[in-house]
C-alpha cells in the first residue's frame, strides 16, 4: 500500500496551486487530512481569506466521513437537510457540503486521506484537487 506522506502532501499542494496560477484562479487554501482525518499539510496562499484553513478542512473532512467526494454531500444537504445537519452534530460541525474535498486512494482503491481546497469556485477547488492528486501519483476514483 502507498502511504500519504508528508512529502507526497506536499506534492499535491504544490500541483494544486500550479493549476490555479495556470487557470488565473483567486488564492486557494489547501488541507490534506490523512484517513484518520488529522491534518498532514495546509498551505494558505497569500490573499486567501479568513477562514478558508476551516472551509478546507470541512470538504476534506466531509469526504472521509461518507467515503464519497465532498460533491456528492451537495446534493443531499438539498434533499436530506436532516442527513446533513445530524452529520455535522456529529462531528462537531465540522462537515462542508460543497464540492472541493476530494479522497485520496492509492492504486488499490484503499483511502489514503482527503484534500480539502478553497477560495476559488467550488467546481475549480474541486479541479485543483484533481490535479493535485494526479501529480502526487495517487488516484481519486
Amino acid at each position: 500500500m502507498t502511504k500519504l506522506t508528508l512529502a507526497a502532501a506536499n506534492t499535491l499542494i504544490e500541483a494544486a496551486f500550479k493549476k490555479a496560477a495556470e487557470a488565473g484562479m483567486k488564492p486557494l487554501t489547501v488541507v490534506v487530512l490523512d484517513a484518520g482525518g488529522h491534518p498532514k499539510a495546509f498551505q494558505k496562499q497569500d490573499g486567501s481569506s479568513m477562514l478558508r484553513y476551516e472551509i478546507a478542512a470541512g470538504k476534506a473532512y466531509g469526504a472521509l466521513a461518507i467515503g464519497m467526494d465532498s460533491r456528492a454531500l451537495e446534493p443531499m444537504a438539498k434533499d436530506r437537510p436532516h442527513f446533513i445537519e445530524g452529520l455535522n452534530a456529529v462531528s462537531g460541525g465540522r462537515i462542508v457540503p460543497v464540492p472541493g474535498g476530494v479522497l485520496i486512494k492509492d492504486s488499490a482503491g484503499e483511502i489514503l486521506g482527503a484534500v480539502g481546497i478553497t477560495g476559488d469556485t467550488s467546481d475549480n477547488d474541486e479541479l485543483c484537487a484533481f490535479a493535485g492528486i494526479e501529480a502526487a501519483g495517487f488516484m481519486q476514483k
